[in-house]
Formats: C-alpha cells, structure tokens, sequence
C-alpha cells in the first residue's frame, strides 16, 4: 500500500521504469496487433510512409523545386535527402501523438484492473511507434550513403535528437492521453494540428530561404519540432554539432521539461475517473 501511494505522488515517467519490461512486451504486442488480420501485416507500417515521402518528392522536386539545405562541402544537397531527414521525425512524431493519445481508449479493460499501473500506456503507444522509427533511420542512413553522405560521428547525433524526441513526445501524450478520456473530439483536434504541423514546422522547405519577415521566421523556430528536425539534417547534411546551438538547445529542454511535468500533473490529477468514464 505505502508503494502505491509513493507511485501516486511520484513522477509517472520515473515509475514507469520499474515496469520497462512490461512496457517492452506490450509495445511489441501493440505493434503486431495493429495490422492483425491483413495480408501483408506489419508491412503496411512502412509502405505509407515511403508512398507520402515518393509523392511530396516528386511534387515539389518535380514541381515547386523549393530550397534545400547546405552541405558540410558548400554545395546544395538533393531534395529527396533534404525531405526525409525532416520526415523521418515527423513520422515518429505523428505516429507516437496520435497512438498515444488513444492509449486509454484502447486499454480501457486494462485501465479498470486495479493492480495495473496506466501510466504505462502511454508510454507503450510511443514505444509501439519507435520501431518503425529506427527502421526509417537505418533506411535514411543507408539512402544518404548511396548519395555519398557517410556515416560519420555527426551521424551519431541522431541517437541524441530520437531521445529528445521521445521524451517532449511522451509528455504530450500524458496530457493527451488524459483529456480525450474526457473529450473524445481531442482526436479530431490532433489530427488536424497534425496536419498544419508538416507545413508550420516546416519540412518541406527551408525555413530560411522562405520569403517572410524575420519575426516571422524567429517566430516559426519555436515550434520545438523545428529543433528536431533541423538537428537531423545538421546530423546529415550541415554537419553542425548539437552545441552550435545552445539557444534552440535550451529552448527545447526547458519546453520538453514543462510537456513532461505538466503532462504528468495532469495525468495523476485525473487518473481516479478514467475506470468511471470508460
């Protein structure tokens, strides 16, 4: 009983480690079970994304022909490796929110077991979307070798802005998680702040070439999004280490620190309804 209790006052993030094991198996289980039944299973879970990454290259290469990033060497990189090193993140990141959000509507039946801890669901939705996360970061690694970007320690990098990314992500989805259990329209929200977010953050172009006012663009780069996926494409293409740029860098563990504490405060604030709502 006392361990309950610490469990009810302590950080949710923090307990959740105790049961990383569980966490491991249910994530695994969530990522089998969402392509249950078809043909092809977990294979559709990378043949979308390749398809939306094939139609925005050949729109904009082919059409709109924006700018692109500056490589280590001076020359302008390809389009094709410039796209995807900005949505390789954002998949995870549209996949983690949107599952994540739905943990408890999912697990209802586990949310009213009294000996399960449910602050492991969220956490199980976001792991469930790292698989074909690190998929995507082997093939982008593989694609930008072939156009004779190695892996070098910059490469590295990578590992340092997925972890940033999990955690600002995982504490959306405690917030998250934890109102659409009470507002159900919440899922409809988030998939259209998903959809403006591919175009605000931006990915598609470069935030500096874009032809707007410089408040503007200041006003943009604090979508803490922008911190990620230009890490990925400093990581690939600029060659810019993580500490070139301390504000961005501050910026975003100060707005990843508040999601986590504030998603959390939220959580435990209301986790004493959800078996009566559900």
């Amino acid at each position: 009983m006392e361990r309950e209790k610490k469990r009810e006052r302590g950080l949710s993030l923090i307990n959740v480690l105790a049961d990383r094991k569980l966490i491991g198996r249910l994530s695994v289980n969530d990522f089998k079970t969402k392509f249950a039944g078809s043909y092809l299973g977990i294979f559709w879970a990378f043949v979308q994304p390749i398809v939306t990454i094939l139609v925005y290259w050949f729109v904009f290469e082919k059409g709109f022909k924006p700018d692109t990033g500056v490589s280590a060497s001076g020359e302008e990189a390809p389009f094709v490796l410039y796209l995807i090193a900005g949505m390789v993140p954002w998949f995870f990141f549209n996949d983690a929110l949107s599952g994540g959000t739905r943990a408890l509507l999912d697990y209802s039946y586990l949310v009213k077991k009294v000996v399960f801890q449910i602050e492991d669901l969220p956490i199980v939705k976001v792991a469930s979307a790292v698989f074909v996360h690190l998929f995507f970061v082997a093939f982008t690694v593989f694609l930008f070798a072939i156009y004779g970007y190695f892996p070098d320690g910059f490469t590295l990098q990578i590992l340092y802005y997925s972890a940033c990314l999990f955690l600002f992500v995982t504490g959306l989805t405690y917030l998250t998680s934890a109102l659409v259990v009470f507002f159900r329209d919440l899922n409809q929200v988030i998939g259209i702040a998903l959809q403006v977010g591919v175009w605000v953050t931006p990915i598609m172009w470069n935030i500096d070439t874009m032809n707007i006012g410089p408040m503007f663009k200041r006003i943009l780069k604090l979508n803490p999004l922008y911190y990620i996926v230009q890490g990925y494409r400093d990581s690939l293409i600029q060659k810019t280490a993580i500490w070139d740029r301390p504000f961005l860098t501050a910026y975003f563990w100060a707005v990843t620190a508040l999601c986590l504490w504030f998603g959390n405060y939220v959580f435990r604030k209301l986790r004493t309804h959800f078996a009566d709502v559900l």
